[in-house]
């Protein structure tokens, strides 16, 4: 970001890439994430606070915008500085796993598998947005929204897991 102005984006391509990469990457688990009538997830009992199904793409989406503005944020402070090159790593390991859920939770139909993912996923998002604050603190609030999305789906994934023996 300039220093005279820290809100100017310096370069549109590069926070395009970031949104756009976040967004494809991010939503190659709905390859495998069916939740239509006479899936495998309509059969599972749930809690009482589980979503409307029609509610996971739009809340995705935009944790998925997010995190591609957070991610531009941090590579704009420059790939030069070690605590940069350490927070996009750090990064790319909890979207791994981000990733991996769908295909272990609804690929797989293994609610076990799902969660032990996702409990680490969330300490994962935790670790990132240490590592945000540490190089541009805006970057890891706009990562605040997904830890309290994820914590939400640990505690329906774990509900899951356990009412469906």
């Amino acid at each position: 970001m300039d220093s005279t102005n820290p809100t100017r984006v310096q370069s549109y391509p590069k926070l395009a890439a970031s949104i756009l990469f976040c967004i494809i990457v991010g939503s190659l688990g709905s390859l495998v994430t069916i939740t239509g009538p006479g899936s495998w997830y309509t059969t599972l009992q749930k809690p009482f606070f589980a979503p409307p199904n029609w509610v996971f793409g739009p809340v995705w989406i935009t944790l998925f915008t997010l995190m591609g503005i957070a991610l531009y944020l941090v590579w704009e402070s420059g790939t030069e500085k070690k605590d940069v090159r350490f927070a996009i790593g750090i990064f790319g390991v909890q979207f791994a796993l981000n990733v991996l859920w769908s295909f272990l939770f609804f690929g797989l139909r293994s609610p076990i598998l799902g969660l032990i993912d996702i409990l680490l996923l969330w300490v994962m998002i935790l670790v990132t947005i240490w590592a945000f604050y540490r190089v541009k603190k805006s970057a890891a609030y706009l990562l605040i929204p997904y830890i309290a999305w994820v914590s939400l789906a640990s505690a329906l994934n774990g509900a899951i897991y356990f009412l469906n023996p």
